[in-house]
């Protein structure tokens, strides 16, 4: 862990925000990062958007090839060019790294193995890559990771495809690689929910993370 390492899990609240748009949680997360100070309990937001692509701080627009009525949003986050919509399930942690004893790689890592662990519970071998962050199976990217630190605090996350409608990733390059297969757990063969895989996923997030719900 960078600084002190922690001999004690922390608290965090968790936050179901049900289905929104894009943009107004986004403005929320600077919003709370800009007001935190020292005393500010650290949080997990989880929640689906509305259909619409995102482009990172240093995203290429030739990877966004035909987004048609789609909305584009340019946001603050690392990474490239990525979708989200109903189906898929987002996963915010509002941390304060510094006090939490986290580096950024360490709680990218621990954003990851909570997937490849769940993954494994329905008997999917998932895998994350040191040259792209993100969960893959067999090659297909199950959940994608794009993380900004701001005075020393999280926002912006993971996106894990449950069930969503695949077809507007062909319309761009995912994360800048073109051709890159996307894919998701109904297609993998996990009958649950949105809120059904929260639920299993929230305690590996909070294994991972070296913490428990206050």
């Amino acid at each position: 862990m960078n600084g002190a390492a922690r001999d004690r899990e922390q608290n965090v609240l968790v936050r179901d925000l049900g289905l929104t748009d894009y943009e107004p949680v986004w403005r929320d997360m600077q919003t709370f990062t800009d007001a935190r100070d020292a005393t500010t309990a650290d949080e997990i937001w989880f929640t689906e958007h509305g259909r619409v692509f995102t482009l990172g701080v240093n995203a290429a627009r030739e990877h966004l090839l035909a987004p048609g009525s789609i909305p584009v949003v340019q946001v603050d986050r690392g990474g490239q060019v990525t979708y989200h919509g109903p189906g898929q399930l987002m996963i915010y942690p509002l941390i304060d790294i510094r006090r939490a004893g986290l580096g950024v790689r360490e709680l990218v890592t621990a954003l990851e193995q909570s997937v490849v662990d769940l993954a494994a519970e329905f008997g999917i071998e998932a895998a994350s890559r040191c040259d792209a962050p993100g969960v893959y199976v067999a090659g297909a990217k199950l959940a994608s990771v794009g993380l900004r630190i701001r005075r020393g605090s999280s926002f912006h996350g993971m996106a894990l495809n449950v069930d969503l409608d695949l077809e507007p990733f062909s319309r761009i390059n995912p994360c800048g690689y073109a051709d890159l297969e996307v894919t998701n757990f109904a297609r993998l063969g996990v009958d649950l929910s949105v809120a059904g895989i929260r639920d299993r996923l929230l305690p590996q997030l909070l294994r991972h993370l070296r913490f428990s719900v206050g």
